[in-house]
């Protein structure tokens, strides 16, 4: 189970000050996370929302307490410079990159070809490989795009191949326009998840909330067995065209992975207080249905 509070925040329409995050990583942490994708390190311009991060991590890292160990910290990053700075920011151990399969989003997003994303994820892969730091790849749009682009499993697959012979070891389907049916996230998984069995397959999945439990029951079925999520649903998904589409629900995650008997390390009673920072956040913060 991965927490996303960036993902969460980083749309939110007002900034949210760095002592509040910092204190909602740190309960994060208490009620049980070990794993939470917590900051991205790209340019202020583009994410106002995420300038702070290395004072986020340095407050967060000073607010654990004394001999706790702590939780894997995912920091996002989308280019050269943004790596360098995750490196350098203590209590990151892992970085992540959304990969587009999506020629269109890819240039939207990221204003890159497809070689040069490739040629950072091989950039990162050395680096990390080097420093210890883990390494995340996202696949964007790994289960279709509404751009009417080329689209079909044989694309994820190649892809998941490639990562596989860089030596990438963790891999995340993302749902990036929540378009995805409950057999069509089971159908891609199941299609794709044995081309490259070295890699730690996971979904980040959007959906509307009616929706979302069948989504996450579909992907576990299929065998995955890495979840995506963010407390409440906070944060949105404008690619979807639908307001109502967003971060699946952790609560949704853990309470649909328990009708299977699955234990995902979070009790849904130690979520109380941490759901609760989480709606102030929605209160204080988000004017507005919240924006990827």
């Amino acid at each position: 189970m991965i927490e996303c509070p960036r993902d969460a925040w980083q749309g939110l329409a007002k900034i949210i000050p760095t002592e509040a995050k910092v204190q909602y990583l740190l309960g994060l942490a208490a009620a049980g996370f070990k794993h939470i994708d917590a900051v991205s390190f790209v340019s202020p311009k583009h994410v106002p929302q995420m300038a702070d991060s290395e004072d986020v991590m340095k407050g967060f890292l000073a607010g654990l307490p004394a001999g706790a160990k702590p939780p894997e910290i995912i920091g996002i990053v989308v280019n050269a410079r943004g790596m360098e700075r995750a490196l350098a920011t203590p209590g990151v151990s892992t970085l992540g990159y959304p990969y587009s399969i999506s020629a269109y989003f890819r240039r939207a997003n990221a204003n890159m070809t497809r070689a040069e994303s490739r040629m950072v994820v091989e950039q990162l892969r050395r680096t990390t490989k080097t420093s210890g730091h883990g390494l995340v790849i996202y696949i964007s749009m790994a289960f279709g795009n509404p751009y009417e682009e080329p689209w079909g499993p044989e694309i994820v697959k190649e892809t998941l191949v490639w990562l596989k012979d860089l030596g990438v070891r963790t891999v995340s389907l993302a749902d990036t326009a929540g378009t995805a049916t409950p057999a069509e996230v089971r159908a891609l998984y199941e299609a794709v998840k044995d081309c490259a069995p070295e890699i730690e397959l996971g979904v980040h999945l959007h959906s509307r909330p009616e929706g979302a439990a069948e989504k996450v029951l579909a992907a576990y079925d299929a065998g995955c067995r890495r979840f995506d999520g963010a407390l409440t649903g906070l944060g949105g998904c404008p690619f979807a065209g639908d307001d109502l589409v967003g971060n699946i629900a952790t609560e949704t995650v853990v309470s649909a992975l328990a009708t299977r008997g699955a234990d995902p390390g979070i009790r849904r009673e130690d979520l109380a207080p941490v759901i609760a920072m989480t709606q102030e956040i929605r209160a204080k913060y988000a004017h507005e249905v919240s924006a990827k």
